[in-house]
């Protein structure tokens, strides 16, 4: 049986979504975009950050395992450009990878992310657009900043589909909207 959860409505890139809304600390919930198997969603959200990221000129996308992979792979196919994925775990075919520690808002927890040694060279003295889903506390993309600049790649700047939280903290990212946090 599913359970009846409230929901935030929201129009993104001209698709309507209704947001469930999840509660990740005592009084504290926040709306789920969850993009997977979205591609209508995916494909909307691709073009229009394409045309906002045009401004800058860019040779790499970079994103963070794992729901954001899906819009990473879709922007790059419309952008001619290729994209890099930060692994979450490591598995020893990747080599000598550059890390970085984050804190995920949805688990509370400690988690690191890895560049594979084979895309080093997609990074090293490339210009990076940094890219998620949604951005809420700033720790992946604190982690993912980090490991650009370990790779000795130029971040030019960063995009995802929504903020969350403090909108003047984001001004600077790219993005199709804002996200309230929602308190009791």
């Amino acid at each position: 049986m599913i359970s009846q959860r409230s929901v935030y409505p929201i129009e993104i890139a001209g698709v309507y979504r209704e947001l469930r809304l999840f509660e990740v600390q005592a009084g504290l919930r926040i709306a789920i975009l969850n993009i997977l198997g979205d591609t209508e969603l995916v494909s909307a959200c691709a073009v229009v950050l394409r045309e906002k990221l045009a401004q800058f000129e860019y040779d790499v996308i970079v994103t963070a395992e794992a729901k954001s992979i899906p819009l990473a792979h879709e922007l790059a196919r419309v952008s001619d450009k290729p994209y890099v994925v930060l692994r979450k775990h490591y598995r020893s075919y990747m080599g000598k990878t550059i890390q970085a520690e984050t804190i995920s808002i949805t688990t509370g927890q400690t988690q690191n992310l890895y560049l594979d040694e084979k895309d080093i060279s997609l990074i090293q003295g490339k210009k990076a657009i940094l890219l998620d889903d949604v951005i809420s506390t700033g720790s992946t993309l604190e982690g993912m900043q980090q490991i650009i600049q370990n790779a000795e790649g130029q971040l030019i700047a960063m995009a995802a589909i929504l903020t969350e939280g403090d909108q003047e903290k984001w001004k600077g990212v790219v993005s199709l909207g804002h996200l309230p946090l929602f308190t009791d």
